[in-house]
């Protein structure tokens, strides 16, 4: 455990600050509802989560000849596993949270997004 916290610290902390915002209570304040915002921001955090998956893992394994379906793996359908488990531990855990299925959606696009940037922009560039 302590090899993948050196080798992938950046991922790690990604990985628990969505945990964290996927469980916390948020407080309560008036603000303007803007439609689909919430939808916006899961995109954003699962884009962020698997694109840091898919730039460490990168970074690691230039050199060496790893294949290539361990980073569609580790950076595409554990994100997607996770955000499903996450809204269904969501719906069954919590009161102030419901698990819904567009969160499930916008998660998954949001993980697609970043592993395609990441096989078609990132991949050529780092493997020069």
């Amino acid at each position: 455990m302590l090899r993948y916290i050196k080798k992938y610290p950046l991922s790690l902390l990604i990985i628990a600050t969505v945990t964290y915002l996927s469980f916390f209570r948020p407080p309560s304040v008036s603000l303007v509802s803007v439609a689909g915002l919430d939808k916006v921001v899961h995109v954003c955090m699962y884009l962020g989560m698997s694109g840091m998956l898919w730039l460490e893992f990168l970074r690691l394994h230039k050199q060496d000849q790893t294949p290539l379906w361990h980073v569609w793996v580790g950076a595409f359908v554990c994100p997607v596993l996770f955000s499903g488990m996450v809204e269904i531990l969501q719906a069954t855990l919590t009161t102030y949270r419901g698990g819904d299925w567009l969160d499930f959606a916008a998660n998954s696009t949001g993980a697609a997004i970043a592993s395609a940037i990441g096989y078609w922009v990132v991949r050529p560039r780092m493997m020069k």
